[in-house]
């Protein structure tokens, strides 16, 4: 079954359009099944009186608005650019799931609101067989709609659905709390294990919303880009001849399918400029066929050939290296005068204060004097941003 309903997604995987249907898709999914279960759990509710079982029905009933606002976060995602949004509205997909995360939280507030209620006036929960046939019946529902969500999740990154899929888990633990409840206070005549393993799960339901709205939050702000993507992006610029080494690569994530990057490409100084800018577009040609990436690259000469030059390279290398392996430099240039000789370059370190950086600084110039004292040493401390 799961197959077949992907199937009904007929655009190419990790692209706008895939992301847009599949988030429709999980949406209508997702309402069919949660009203089932909140007719199924009012039943089963109003039968035991359990107050669990009721609090169960109404979180499906909450899944429900989160499955509007996942379809109506994939429509309004899609919608094409426009003269105040030139890079899309794609980022709307972050801020619907960020809303599905709100209501996550809010029902696990209601629910511990009401479990505590439970605690403080405990009421016998009557207990039946058939409730709790009807309720694992419900787990194998949220289970199979948690592998359904997941699977679109791989193949869209739409994260309405990564944060539908982690709500549809919830619900697993909260209906399997509810079960236990249940037969605890048949076995044993606790009537407040009811409320408290309300309590309990409230606290999971009120944690997890947190955790979807925190890495909801990361793409909004601007995380650094997936690894295997930065590698794909580096792998293409270095196949032609000409380009010797990439620099400033830069990732935007306007939502999925939407990624926008800049780099810098060392080239050869000696080579024809025309030459150069046309293995450069073919280049960002390449990386929006094959990874659907509008690609800006700026083109760096640097001197080869020279052994001075390359003497001096050498020797920043070693210096840079000894002091930390992680530290990398680029955009290296020799300048001679007649009494020093200036190194310029960019050097590259992991994120730390100011007051760290001057001390960096202050170091390498130091080791680099200590190598050679005519070395005036002309660098700027940047960081990555991949």
């Amino acid at each position: 079954m799961t197959k077949l309903l992907i199937k009904t997604v007929k655009a190419k995987a990790g692209s706008m359009e895939y992301s847009e249907k599949s988030g429709i898709l999980s949406g209508k999914v997702g309402i069919v099944c949660n009203l089932i279960l909140v007719i199924i759990k009012l039943l089963a509710g109003s039968i035991t009186g359990s107050v669990s079982v009721t609090a169960d029905a109404m979180n499906n009933l909450s899944d429900c608005a989160s499955n509007i606002v996942t379809i109506a976060g994939s429509k309004l995602s899609a919608m094409p650019r426009d003269k105040e949004h030139p890079f899309g509205h794609g980022r709307l997909v972050y801020i619907s799931a960020l809303v599905v995360s709100a209501i996550i939280f809010l029902m696990g507030f209601e629910l511990g609101k009401s479990s505590i209620e439970k605690i403080i006036h405990p009421q016998e929960v009557r207990f039946s067989a058939v409730t709790v046939a009807v309720l694992v019946l419900s787990i194998g529902i949220k289970l199979w709609m948690a592998y359904f969500n997941q699977v679109l999740y791989k193949e869209s990154n739409n994260l309405n659905l990564k944060a539908v899929r982690q709500d549809s888990l919830n619900d697993c633990i909260s209906t399997g709390a509810t079960i236990i409840a249940i037969t605890v206070s048949h076995l044993f005549k606790l009537a407040w294990i009811d409320g408290a393993i309300g309590l309990c799960v409230a606290v999971i339901i009120l944690l997890g919303g947190i955790d979807i709205a925190k890495e909801i939050i990361s793409p909004l702000l601007g995380q650094p880009p997936k690894k295997e993507l930065v590698d794909n992006i580096e792998r293409i610029m270095l196949e032609p001849e000409y380009i010797l080494g990439v620099h400033d690569l830069i990732v935007h994530d306007y939502g999925p399918g939407r990624i926008i990057a800049s780099a810098h490409a060392e080239v050869p100084s000696n080579i024809d400029v025309m030459k150069l800018h046309d293995i450069i577009d073919n280049v960002e040609s390449k990386i929006n066929k094959e990874l659907g990436i509008i690609m800006c690259i700026h083109m760096d000469p640097i001197v080869v050939d020279d052994k001075e030059v390359d003497r001096y390279k050498a020797l920043a290398k070693e210096v840079i290296t000894d002091y930390d392996s992680e530290f990398t430099f680029h955009d290296f240039r020799v300048v001679k005068g007649e009494t020093h000789t200036n190194l310029i370059f960019d050097l590259i370190i992991p994120f730390c204060d100011d007051d760290k950086k001057a001390q960096i600084s202050a170091d390498l110039i130091k080791k680099f004097k200590e190598k050679d004292s005519s070395l005036e040493i002309v660098m700027v401390i940047e960081h990555s941003f991949i």
